[in-house]
């Protein structure tokens, strides 16, 4: 709901396609199966450009020349040192977190680090100073990660190497090993397109908390914390999981029947807003296939069998891969551990949440709608107070 002249209007559950706010940053169009990052296809990014290419596009209106790319790397670089205060408290942040949960860490972490870094209010600050917290906040954030997820296995932190770019960084960081070039390079694809997509619950949040002239961490903490929701993080493991359910191609029918027929849900499959295959779903497909191998071979066995069964069992529904499918497959393929496939999302989504961020700041005017009171009608008399027996 909003006011408009002091009368409450009513909007979908769930704000379904409410405009809430204006955005250059990009768009999803879901009918068409199609989202772009300003004004190019961010699918068409994520194959022929750099991960650091789309970021400078989001930050700053414009792809990068060859000049100022070499100079943002080497800003990204420069922000992902972590602050020795920080570094101190990351083993008890670990320790903190259950399960080794290190998007929940991450939250702490982060804060932590705008802390050390004497952090101000987005209110309080230059256009430049903004910038400079985005980009301290997006390339800092794999670096906790890989780093938390490290000692919650029982291991010693490995510190960023200055010469690897953001994606082969990460991947240095959570493995141990420089990845091969094709493994750097379908990272860099599944990430880049995981940079935004429309005003996603998370990006919301961003927005509305950066609407408060608050400072930059407690937005991207904001954001974290919604990502962290069942039905709104995703589950590239869960897609995964599914296959080894399966086991094998003649299990498939069975499988997709029984769960169907029990009221669960094929994981990986259908989309809130594409009705149409995910375009996202396509693209990592090819650089699955790149990979090859039996695990590549059987989800692509399945892909097809399970589209094939929805058709049938829930007709008039538009059930495709969603990005969930082959997110699992490639991680895998590039030595990223389950436990690791939701942070590895987030660590590309830091990149959109600090645009979106960016973009409401520049706005100053705080995100404030209205509720429509639904419970018992007021005022009423107090009833008299009921003494305590003596």
């Amino acid at each position: 709901m909003d006011r408009m002249n002091d009368t409450l209007i009513d909007v979908p559950r769930g704000l379904t396609n409410v405009v809430a706010a204006r955005t250059e940053l990009g768009d999803v169009r879901g009918l068409e199966g199609f989202y772009h990052y300003r004004q190019y296809s961010a699918v068409d990014l994520a194959r022929e450009r750099t991960f650091e290419e789309a970021w400078h596009l989001l930050l700053f209106g414009s792809l990068p020349t060859a000049v100022e790319l070499d100079a943002f790397r080497a800003r990204i670089a420069a922000a992902r040192v972590v602050p020795e205060p920080v570094r101190a408290l990351l083993p008890a942040i670990a320790g903190l977190t259950a399960d080794g949960d290190v998007l929940a860490g991450l939250r702490m972490a982060l804060a932590a680090v705008a802390a050390a870094d004497r952090a101000r209010p987005l209110y309080d600050e230059s256009a430049d100073e903004r910038v400079a917290d985005a980009i301290r906040a997006a390339a800092i954030a794999p670096v906790l990660l890989a780093a938390l997820h490290a000692l919650a296995e029982g291991r010693e932190p490995l510190d960023p190497r200055e010469e690897l770019g953001q994606v082969a960084g990460y991947l240095y960081l959570v493995t141990g090993r420089v990845p091969t070039a094709q493994q750097e390079a379908a990272l860099s694809a599944y990430m880049t397109a995981a940079i935004d997509h429309g005003f996603n619950a998370s990006t919301f949040t961003a927005r509305v908390i950066a609407s408060t002239g608050a400072d930059l961490a407690s937005a991207v903490g904001g954001a974290l914390g919604a990502l962290s929701g069942p039905l709104h993080g995703g589950a590239p493991s869960r897609a995964l999981d599914t296959l080894d359910e399966i086991g094998t191609p003649d299990r498939t029918d069975e499988w997709v029947r029984r769960t169907l027929a029990g009221g669960g849900r094929v994981m990986g499959f259908g989309h809130a807003v594409y009705r149409t295959e995910d375009p996202r779903s396509r693209m990592l497909r090819g650089f699955a296939e790149g990979f090859g191998g039996p695990r590549v071979d059987f989800a692509v066995q399945v892909e097809r069998r399970v589209q094939e069964l929805l058709a049938e069992l829930k007709p008039g529904r538009e059930l495709h891969t969603n990005v969930e499918f082959y997110a699992g497959v490639v991680m895998e393929a590039c030595g990223i551990p389950r436990s690791m496939f939701t942070p590895t999302f987030a660590a590309a989504r830091v990149v959109g949440w600090t645009a979106h961020i960016l973009e409401q700041a520049a706005d100053a005017k705080i995100l404030r709608p209205s509720s429509r009171y639904v419970g018992p009608s007021a005022p009423q008399p107090l009833p008299a107070r009921v003494r305590a027996a003596s």
